[in-house]
């Protein structure tokens, strides 16, 4: 019997705690996608306790308590940080399986030399232990981002945001970036309610009247640029159903006008309107060499009720099953056509189109950029244990695995970076297998090469971003 996660936790074989313990452990970590707070990094906060960095924000947990019977007023509520925590502790054992049982106990290890298991015998222990060493100056929330060696975190925002607290942490000699990403989704989602008032607010910032969609492609440029020279070189777009069709700018804007005087759209008219959109912002991507990433498949805001209550982002979301290659195709050709397709990462929500999106990547690559369309990691649902390796094994088979610009947190927390640990392991233990099993030769010098690689030079090379001053570090 194994001891409970160990050094060697989820390496099953020589090579791969050879891969890991000798290649892997002490990669920086290049965080491309995130959500985590640029002001609290300007700031460089403290929490005051564990539950505030823990469990607030955090969906995945909320999810959870809820399926365990907790009352939303516990979890969400203004039940004390104490309370919340202590539910948290009572819960942990039942997560067996879960990966929140895996991240937990990594993050008190990694942050707290803590290697007690969470319950409710040990919450009080471990409630003090955390909270003592939160109230050190080691514990601030920059301190957090270079104890798990982080070098490059991008935000995700708005158009409208001024960038005024990405503007002010440049101006600091910090040993890691932290850069902001481009999110145009709400001028993207034309049939959302919200619609209306974010245009306005959207005018507000350009300084013009936003009334045709001409004016609205030239808002989107202008910030667009704006962000470019403001250390932005990544873009993303949720676009949990990829609807494209072709269209024509009068097309596009007779659809916008629609929109504005409250008309309800069709499908095909929504499919042109994104499908032009999307194409428009991708070119202008591909003019400043960002990387495009598109996260498809979230089925949002189930519960109404809970929506109207609690508003997005609380974990009411699931796992979409629409169809995607055909759109998706088109919309990539439509910019490859005339070679501006930017760089691209492609993440899929649903398991089931892990090989729709390997096989789609073959069909664009090229222009002497290693892995220009890229499968990107296992996201939400998928970032566990089974996730990983089946979006692995579906690269490995179908794509180039040595060229993956590897994993990524999709966090609000600061605490949630030993996720990359959890990656890093996975993928050791499957090239570790391969050697094993007699599938790739054991030349683990080279295989501990394209570790690192997959850790993080590929992303290095793939997104351009200057980081050499912060290396050394």
């Amino acid at each position: 019997m194994k001891q409970f996660m160990d050094q060697d936790f989820l390496l099953k074989n020589d090579a791969a705690k050879t891969l890991y313990h000798d290649y892997a452990k002490e990669m920086p970590i290049y965080d491309f996608h995130n959500h985590l707070s640029a002001k609290a990094i300007l700031d460089d906060i403290q929490f005051k306790n564990i539950t505030q960095v823990w469990l607030g924000g955090d969906h995945y947990k909320w999810r959870a308590l809820r399926t365990n019977g907790i009352n939303e007023q516990d979890i969400t509520g203004d039940t004390s940080d104490y309370e919340k925590f202590l539910l948290w502790a009572k819960i942990m054992p039942y997560l067996i399986g879960n990966p929140l049982y895996h991240w937990t106990h990594l993050e008190l290890q990694r942050y707290f030399d803590i290697y007690d298991q969470l319950n409710e015998d040990t919450a009080e222990m471990i409630w003090n232990k955390c909270n003592e060493k939160l109230q050190t100056k080691e514990f601030t929330v920059r301190n957090l981002i270079k104890m798990m060696n982080i070098k490059v975190l991008c935000t995700t925002d708005d158009p409208v945001d001024n960038l005024e607290n990405h503007i002010e942490i440049a101006k600091e000699n910090l040993d890691f970036k932290v850069l902001p990403t481009f999110r145009p989704d709400k001028a993207i989602h034309i049939e959302k309610p919200d619609f209306h008032k974010y245009i306005k607010s959207l005018s507000e910032v350009v300084g013009y009247e936003i009334n045709d969609y001409q004016l609205l492609e030239k808002a989107l440029l202008e910030r667009l640029e704006f962000f470019h020279k403001n250390g932005t070189r990544v873009s993303d777009h949720a676009l949990d159903e990829v609807l494209y069709a072709p269209a024509t700018g009068k097309e596009v804007n007779d659809i916008f006008q629609k929109a504005l005087r409250d008309e309800e759209l069709s499908l095909i008219e929504l499919k042109k309107y994104k499908g032009y959109l999307v194409t428009q912002l991708g070119k202008a991507y591909a003019k400043r060499g960002w990387v495009m990433q598109i996260h498809i498949g979230a089925l949002r805001n189930n519960s109404s009720r809970m929506f109207k209550e609690l508003g997005p982002d609380t974990g009411f979301d699931s796992i979409n099953d629409e169809v995607c290659a055909k759109d998706l195709s088109k919309l990539l050709d439509n910019m490859d056509k005339t070679n501006e397709l930017p760089k691209t990462i492609l993440y899929c929500l649903n398991p089931r189109d892990n090989e729709v999106l390997t096989t789609m990547l073959g069909n664009f690559q090229g222009g002497g950029i290693a892995g220009k369309i890229q499968f990107g990691s296992g996201w939400w649902f998928n970032d566990q244990k089974d996730g990983m390796e089946r979006q692995l094994e579906a690269l490995a088979q179908l794509g180039l695995l040595s060229r993956f610009v590897g994993m990524l947190t999709d966090s609000r927390s600061f605490l949630s970076f030993p996720r990359h640990e959890y990656f890093r392991r996975i993928l050791c233990n499957k090239f570790g297998k391969y050697v094993e099993d007699g599938e790739y030769p054991n030349n683990i010098q080279f295989l501990g090469k394209v570790v690192q690689d997959i850790c993080f030079n590929n992303a290095v090379n793939y997104f351009d971003i200057q980081i050499s001053s912060i290396m050394n570090e």
